[in-house]
């Protein structure tokens, strides 16, 4: 009998595998921050006792969610500027907003309350971009979350760095600094072909390469950007993409509205991924994207919420359920986006758009426990006949009772563990009132 520290319990386990595969009255055994072994109960009675055992009868149990593009500390500006046009919000209104008030207090503070959310409604790993990026590592440490992180690049200051080279010799310190963490991983974020000339995306690309870590940035969010770049550069966006060395598998891109076939085409012959963020793009009137298509071309397409400013919030599930009613009714054909096929991209997919997959996205023996569990004891999810279908169309974060990151329990039966969330609350509060009074002004 081999003592581990964790033992889950008697719950109905989604491994998210290969096999679509399923464990009815299941139980995980973990010992550090792997999972040892997965199978009935009655198989891990006989082999593991845990030295902590969660109880999971009448729950479900899977991979941690992953959210594959968000900005985590705009929590802070949360319902600042709603109801308009994606260049009139972002120049006039978030722009702005972040010059006046964005410091390392915000950027701490705003990324624990964006843990902390992002946790109490099942997610375990997110991709971040923004501003004062060691200041979000710093509290994802904290947390005890997963990341993929980096400082978003422009030709113009930041709150952070004044110069593009500067942005980039900050990127070069995390990739330094974190090198090896369990939990943070940087990667290089440019924040966008219009926002960045074609000599900091090339000197971009370069950084990734020297480090080999990926690299990714918003394209193509909506028509307008589209007809605006090709007119800026003499040719289609992809196309000017291809001709910097950035089309791989080390790239992947946010949103992608206007995607045509000829984009897909090249996405997919060199392995780039897409991250599909539908809510976002809705309140923004961006357009729907055409995610169909891009799998049906192979592509391999993660989910992500975008920023508490656009959306306005970090939940994964709610997320998954809009991706697919959204290509529903974008096609009119209630057979495309199954259940299934959001749930795999919050999970295992996700975990490949971002290179984890190794590490996270399914549950299996020897990968990282991440894994959720949550309460099926609920009005709203009673009867369950397809686990997916509950999970893309009834499930609420609130349904998430406990939560395991690296192995260890960050939130159980509901409550944090790692995050006074009360504290993180009052500290969003206060820095709020200063972002107000700098808005009335």
């Amino acid at each position: 009998m081999r003592e581990v520290d964790t033992i889950i319990s008697g719950g109905r386990i989604l491994p998210m595998d290969e096999n679509n595969s399923r464990v009815d009255n299941g139980s995980i055994a973990i010992d550090g921050s792997n999972i040892v072994a997965i199978g009935r109960f009655d198989e891990i009675e006989k082999s593991f006792t845990g030295r902590k055992r969660i109880n999971a009868g009448g729950c479900l149990v899977m991979p941690g969610l992953i959210n594959c593009h968000t900005h985590a500390a705009m929590t802070c500006f949360r319902g600042i500027a709603d109801d308009m046009k994606l260049m009139d919000w972002l120049n006039n209104y978030i722009f702005p907003a972040e010059a006046k008030n964005v410091n390392k207090e915000l950027a701490y503070w705003g990324s624990l309350l964006a843990c902390a959310e992002m946790i109490k409604s099942g997610t375990t790993t997110f991709c971040d971009m923004y501003i004062f990026e060691d200041e979000t590592a710093r509290a994802v440490k904290q947390a005890g979350m997963r990341c993929l992180l980096g400082e978003v690049l422009f030709d113009f200051p930041s709150p952070n760095f004044k110069t593009p080279a500067e942005g980039l010799e900050y990127t070069r310190m995390l990739i330094e600094k974190w090198a090896d963490d369990p939990l943070v991983n940087i990667m290089v974020e440019p924040h966008a072909l219009y926002t960045c000339s074609p000599s900091l995306l090339i000197d971009a690309r370069a950084l990734a390469d020297r480090y080999n870590v990926p690299i990714a940035t918003h394209l193509l969010e909506n028509k307008g950007e589209s007809e605006e770049l090709k007119e800026k550069f003499g040719k289609k966006a992809t196309k000017f993409l291809k001709d910097i060395g950035y089309l791989d598998e080390k790239f992947f891109a946010f949103h992608c509205v206007s995607m045509d076939e000829e984009d897909m085409e090249m996405f997919a012959d060199h392995g780039c991924k897409v991250v599909y963020n539908p809510e976002s793009n809705m309140k923004l009137a961006s357009g729907a994207a055409p995610v169909s298509s891009m799998l049906n071309h192979g592509i391999i397409v993660g989910l992500g919420t975008d920023g508490c400013a656009s959306n306005n919030n970090l939940d994964m599930l709610q997320e998954m359920d809009m991706a697919a009613k959204l290509e529903k009714v974008r096609l009119l054909d209630p057979t495309v986006m199954s259940a299934q096929t959001v749930t795999r991209m919050a999970t295992r997919d996700g975990a490949k758009v971002l290179g984890m997959d190794n590490l996270t996205g399914s549950l299996k023996e020897g990968m990282k426990a991440d894994i959720i569990i949550l309460d099926m004891n609920k009005p709203h999810l009673t009867p369950m006949y397809n686990e997916y279908s509950h999970l893309a169309y009834a499930v609420n974060g609130s349904d998430v009772d406990t939560v395991l990151i690296n192995g260890k329990i960050v939130m159980e039966n509901r409550k944090l563990t790692t995050i006074n969330e009360d504290e993180v609350m009052e500290k969003v509060r206060e820095i709020a009132v200063r972002i107000r009074k700098s808005l009335e002004k």
